[in-house]
């Protein structure tokens, strides 16, 4: 027997302007948290945040995660304590579909590990509905790509990830020790595209191989067994930056025995190898695609509401989608029209944190019933990880007149970067204690995930 899905709505807010906010990314989560101090802390409005996970992890720190660097159970924020401590209201559940005509979002239902539904398929009204669902990776249909290259979207590739290259040094190690014998790179590991995150995911591995082979595996010779193969389409790495930033990540690859190849497109994606356009067929043990990303397939699912190419929500200069004033667009699922170009904005983190300050007082505006002004994207810079090595930053505007910085002052921006985002989604104080909290337990802990 079906039974019709449950309809959820507030026990004293029904009568509130309720702003429903879908993603609970770096974006979606800050949203929530502001306009809860704002507009829903004035009883003008009740906000609710929609997400298919428990937990919050800062997406830029993925490949901290997939490296074992970082344990995501040490640096997550949990959607329930975050609605309480700020006065949200959070729905777990995934977004199924809209209906426009009713004002309507259903949600999926949500199982335990064994499969058992812990939470029914719902629908939440809303007055206004904020899609900020993020990316997924775009395989661009690419043979064999999606089922054997590793995406790198979630906490929970990251640990795939982690726990595949994790069981291959382990059987390296234990061959190199019985065997002995050493006649080409006994792991072989492709990032396909050296973007911010293929860059940061390469150099971040030759670190953690390292620390490995002075944890537990010491039969494994990091610069000799271990290849970590660096591939690009295009002619250089981070080709969205100054050809300079460029120049000086590849030198500083190279220096970590990264293996970078570029003017390679991938062909082919086998289950131990990837072939090249120009036909050469290149060993791979673990492949990771960072090569591109695309907006999420529910995406498409929504009637009357225009994508671009990349499967990105059309958005107008107030994020709002022409066809629906009620709904807006922001972050990576969002394609916003780019003032200085005819293009649009790209999916990267600063322009969500923008977007998502100005949705804040946008919101504040226009339930106060005052004009609002569109929005206007300021490009603060970009900083890229090296791990040990360092980081590169760049300053946005003109090219000709762009100052990168690196070294131990761009790590510091980079470490700054994501102290800023605890700051505004948890407030100084808050963030200052986890923080801390965070440091001390490092001390106690080997400097990477060993199991």
């Amino acid at each position: 027997m079906t039974h019709a899905p449950f309809v959820l709505d507030a026990d004293n807010g029904a009568d509130l302007h309720r702003i429903v906010i879908v993603g609970g990314g770096a974006g979606g989560l800050h949203l929530a948290t502001r306009l809860a101090g704002t507009v829903g802390r004035r009883r003008v409005a009740e906000i609710v945040l929609v997400d298919r996970y428990p937990t919050h992890f800062w997406k830029p720190l993925l490949h901290e995660a997939a490296s074992g660097h970082r344990d995501p159970a040490n640096y997550h924020i949990e959607y329930a304590a975050q609605a309480k401590r700020h006065g949200f209201r959070f729905v777990q559940g995934a977004l199924e579909s809209v209906d426009r005509s009713a004002c309507m979002a259903t949600i999926g239902a949500v199982h335990d590990e064994d499969g058992a539904e812990m939470l029914p398929q719902r629908r939440v009204r809303y007055d206004s509905l904020v899609l900020s669902v993020g990316s997924v990776t775009n395989f661009f249909n690419v043979p064999g790509a999606a089922l054997h290259a590793l995406p790198l979207e979630s906490v929970e590739h990251a640990e795939v990830f982690r726990r595949r290259f994790l069981a291959a040094c382990t059987r390296a190690n234990h061959g190199l020790e019985t065997a002995g014998m050493r006649s080409m790179p006994a792991i072989n590991i492709s990032v396909i595209g050296a973007g911010a995150t293929g860059v940061e995911l390469a150099a971040a591995l030759t670190h953690a191989v390292d620390q490995l082979s002075v944890y537990r595996f010491q039969a494994l010779d990091p610069k000799r067994d271990v290849r970590i193969r660096l591939i690009e389409g295009g002619t250089r790495v981070l080709p969205a930056l100054d050809e300079r930033v460029s120049a000086r990540t590849d030198a500083a690859l190279r220096r970590l025995k990264v293996d970078v190849v570029t003017g390679a497109s991938v062909a082919e994606v086998r289950a131990d190898s990837l072939v090249t356009g120009s036909g050469d067929a290149l060993a791979s043990d673990i492949t990771v695609w960072a090569a591109g990303v695309a907006g999420p397939a529910i995406l498409n699912s929504l009637d009357g509401i225009a994508l671009n190419a990349a499967n990105r929500v059309i958005v107008t200069d107030k994020l709002q989608t022409p066809g629906d004033p009620r709904i807006f667009a922001f972050g990576d699922c969002a394609a916003c029209p780019s003032a200085t170009s005819s293009g649009f904005l790209p999916p990267r983190a600063q322009v969500a944190h923008q977007q998502a300050m100005y949705l804040g007082k946008a919101f504040a505006q226009r339930l106060a019933g005052k004009a609002v002004a569109g929005f206007a994207f300021r490009d603060a810079g970009t900083v890229v990880s090296l791990g040990k090595s360092g980081a590169t930053y760049q300053t946005g505007g003109v090219s000709s007149r762009v100052l990168i910085v690196d070294g131990a002052a761009a790590s510091g921006l980079y470490r700054l970067l994501y102290r800023k985002h605890l700051f505004g989604v948890s407030g100084m104080r808050h963030a200052v204690l986890e923080g801390l909290g965070q440091w001390l337990g490092r001390w106690s802990r080997p400097a990477i995930k060993l199991h």
